[in-house]
This record gives C-alpha cells, sequence and structure tokens, in this order.
C-alpha cells in the first residue's frame, strides 16, 4: 500500500511539473501546441496539452488533436505487424517474395520480414527525382521498391529505411490481408483501444480539418545542411519529399497510406505502447514472449545514413535506457520502458530543430521520475 501510496503522489507531482514545463514553452513562444502523455501499468498517469493547433486562426490544440509526427508514425506500421504476428497471419521470417513475386527482382528473393523490421533489407534508397505526387499512389511507389537494386546483400548493413520502410511493411500487409494497412491499423488497433480518430498512417478526408497546423522552427534548415554535409541522405530522403513540414501540411500525402510517417495524438500513441507491453483497459496487443521479442536488440552497429552507432529491435529503435519506441523529425516521440511498466509520448506542432529537443527533455523527466519512485 505505501508503494501505491508513493506513486499516486509521484503522479500528481509529475502531471504538475509536465504541466508546467508545457505551459512555459508555450508561454515563451518557443512552441506553438504541445501534447505529453504517459501510461504507467496501464494507467494513464499524465496527459497534458498547452498551445495552439493552428497559430493563425488560434484554434486551441486539445488532446484529441492529431499532429502529423514523421517517423513516430513507423511506431503505428510496426504494431501493426506485431499485431499480425500474433495472430498468426505473418512470421518475421517471412520472404518478401514469397507474398510479393515482383519483389524478388534483382537479387532481393532473399529479403525478409525480419531484414525490413530491422532496417537491413539494403533498399533504403529512392529516385532522386520522386515526388509527392508519386507518393499518393501507392502501386507506383511499391513499384519502383520492387524494382530497386539492393545496395548490399540482406542483413549486411544497418541503413535507415526513412521511406522505404512504410512501402516494404505496407505491401507486405496487404497481399497477406488483402487490405491497406491503415484499415488494419484502424481496425486492429486504433479501434480496440478505443482511439479510433487519433492513430492514422492515411488521414481519412473527414478527419482532415482537425489535424493541428504545422509551423518550421528550424527543421527545413537542417535537412538541407543534412543534405550538404551527409552524402547518404538524399539518397533515402530525396529533395521534394524530404520529411519536413512541407510535405507534412500537403493533405493529398496525408490523405494517402505512406507508412513510414504517421499522424497521431501522444495519448492514443502512449496507449498503443502500454498495450504492448501490458493491458490497458482489457486489450493486449501482444504476448509477453512477442514483446521480449520486439524489444529487445536485433542488430547494433554504424548506420548508413547519418553515421552513428544504432540499435533496432523489430520495427523500432531500442536505447541504452532500456526503452524501444521511435521518434520523428521536427519533435515527436513515442517510447515504452517495459521494467517501468511505463510508456511516454509527446508531439508538437512547431517544428524545431537544434533547439535542445524539449520533447525529448520531457521523456526524461518522466522516466526520471517514475524510476526515482520505484
Amino acid at each position: 500500500m505505501a508503494e501505491c501510496t508513493t506513486m499516486t503522489d509521484t503522479g500528481a507531482g509529475l502531471r504538475a511539473e509536465v504541466r508546467s514545463t508545457v505551459d512555459a514553452l508555450v508561454d515563451s513562444g518557443r512552441e506553438a501546441g504541445v501534447q505529453v502523455a504517459a501510461y504507467r501499468h496501464g494507467r494513464l498517469i499524465v496527459d497534458e496539452t498547452a498551445g495552439t493547433a493552428d497559430s493563425a486562426t488560434g484554434r486551441p490544440l486539445t488532446a484529441g488533436t492529431p499532429i502529423f509526427s514523421a517517423s513516430t508514425g513507423k511506431s503505428l506500421t510496426s504494431t501493426v505487424v506485431h499485431v499480425l504476428a500474433e495472430q498468426g497471419r505473418l512470421d518475421y521470417d517471412l520472404r518478401l517474395a514469397d507474398v510479393w513475386p515482383e519483389f524478388a527482382r534483382h537479387g532481393k528473393h532473399t529479403v525478409t520480414l525480419r531484414h525490413v523490421l530491422t532496417h537491413t533489407a539494403g533498399v533504403p534508397a529512392l529516385p532522386a527525382d520522386v515526388t509527392p505526387a508519386d507518393f499518393t499512389d501507392w502501386d507506383r511507389m511499391c513499384a519502383l521498391v520492387a524494382d530497386a537494386v539492393p545496395r548490399w546483400a540482406p542483413g549486411e548493413q544497418i541503413a535507415y529505411h526513412a521511406w522505404t520502410y512504410g512501402w516494404l511493411v505496407g505491401e507486405v500487409v496487404r497481399r497477406v490481408t488483402g487490405r491497406r494497412i491503415s484499415t488494419v491499423l484502424a481496425e486492429e488497433v486504433a479501434a480496440p483501444l478505443g482511439v479510433p480518430g487519433e492513430l492514422f498512417l492515411g488521414v481519412p478526408e473527414a478527419d482532415l480539418p482537425r489535424l493541428a497546423t504545422l509551423e518550421d522552427h528550424g527543421l527545413a534548415d537542417l535537412m538541407r545542411f543534412a543534405s550538404a554535409n551527409l552524402p547518404h541522405f538524399d539518397a533515402v530522403a530525396p529533395p521534394a519529399v524530404r520529411p519536413d513540414g512541407a510535405i507534412g501540411s500537403r493533405p493529398e500525402v496525408l490523405r494517402a497510406d505512406v507508412p513510414a510517417v504517421g499522424t497521431l495524438t501522444a495519448r492514443a500513441a502512449a496507449r498503443m505502447f502500454a498495450a504492448l507491453i501490458g493491458e490497458v483497459d482489457g486489450v493486449r496487443l501482444v504476448s509477453d514472449h512477442r514483446l521480449r521479442q520486439l524489444g529487445a536488440v536485433a542488430v547494433r552497429g554504424v548506420e548508413w545514413v547519418f553515421g552513428q552507432e544504432t540499435a533496432y529491435g523489430l520495427g523500432y529503435a531500442i536505447d541504452d535506457d532500456g526503452s524501444f519506441g521511435a521518434s520523428g523529425s521536427g519533435g515527436s516521440l513515442a517510447y515504452a520502458y517495459p521494467g517501468l511498466g511505463l510508456t511516454v509520448a509527446a508531439t508538437r506542432n512547431r517544428l524545431g530543430a537544434n533547439d535542445g529537443d524539449p520533447m525529448e527533455g520531457l521523456r526524461v523527466l518522466i522516466r526520471d521520475t517514475v524510476r526515482a519512485a520505484v
């Protein structure tokens, strides 16, 4: 009982500290709108929102306002895979060519879903002239990926598949289930969790007016810097389709299935991760056995695009603090700490860079506060 009382007291103090932090970020003008949420042992312990969804109109940001969150959306895509695997419909060692014969071209017949989930499939690049209009054509993008010449043998090199990850996973899901991955996410993940309007890959037309409006606060400059200084950056993120606020503001791209990125609320993302590591209101997405697989380091090494030591599990980045999850360019994240029974998500609509990453600071604040209380 004493531990429960301590955690309850800590939760109240934590909520107040997070509330104070997000208010200060908005009041100072550093942020437009911020969402932060956390679950512990299946219970919502933080759900704080501040600021505006649209600075021009003053429309307030609410906890239920979806925000384009770039690669944090990969966690939605990966979760679909694990849910289908839990149902016995997918296997991590499935060869893509077994369900997608066209993908076998140029010697890619040995690439498995495990290679894709660990960013070692060898096909991270897109044609230099690809456009946002191409992204709206599912068949065209899958044909481009299927016809890609691999950079190396599968499993040989970690390379962040910034965009191709989405079509690689999404087309396997479509071939196996006969449904778009957006539909599977809605039916098999969002609906059971009670967040049908808060976890999106492709955003339905009717939901577009609900989204937060994005603002650039240095992200576009960072993309230009990366293009000039990282020799492989343009290969995975060609100039017309960099993962920034410009592409995240295009209605036609938001409507399309582009499963390397997603649009979500912090509370829905934290709830999804909570249902991966435990039970939430009677819903558990995967078993303990599968959780141990997806949250363990599967590959580690120097990653090809950014040149940094990186570790991946099955579809999620693995951090040294024991967490797994995903982060998106401009400042969004969703992570789980299985050892703490904790999940944390944060997002914002003023996409920043080189600004101290306040969303990561909020994640660390929540993690350290919970860790100190147990």
